[in-house]
C-alpha cells in the first residue's frame, strides 16, 4: 500500500535559484536510485518568504527508506547540497517531518 510522506527543510537565504538549478538538473543515477527505493511522485514547494521547502512523495516501503540514507550516492547529493541549505553533522538535510490531517480525492 503507498503512503505519501511529508516533511519541510530549510534553505539558506538567497539559495533558492541555486536550489532549484540542482534540481532541474538532478543525476540521472540519483533519480534511478529513488525509484529503486519505491519513491514516486515527489515535490517540493518553497515558501520563499520564510525559505521553507516543502516536500511530499509516495512511497511503497516506508520501512525501506533507512537502507537509502546507507547508499553512497545519496550521501554524496547531500554533500554536493549542504553548502546551500540546512544540514545534519553527517551533512543529511535537516528534515521535519509533518502529521497528515487532510485529503480531498
Amino acid at each position: 500500500m503507498q503512503k505519501r510522506l511529508a516533511f519541510k527543510m530549510k534553505l539558506y537565504a538567497g539559495k533558492a535559484e541555486e536550489y532549484k538549478i540542482r534540481h532541474d538538473e538532478i543525476w540521472p543515477e540519483l533519480a534511478i536510485l529513488l525509484k529503486q527505493y519505491a519513491i514516486s511522485d515527489y515535490f517540493i514547494f518553497l515558501d520563499e518568504e520564510t525559505n521553507t521547502l516543502f516536500a511530499s512523495y509516495l512511497i511503497n516501503n516506508e520501512g525501506g527508506l533507512k537502507g537509502l540514507s546507507e547508499e553512497p550516492l545519496m550521501k554524496k547529493w547531500w554533500h554536493y547540497m549542504q553548502d546551500i541549505m540546512e544540514t545534519n553533522e553527517d551533512a543529511s538535510p535537516i528534515s521535519i517531518p509533518l502529521k497528515h490531517l487532510f485529503y480531498l480525492e
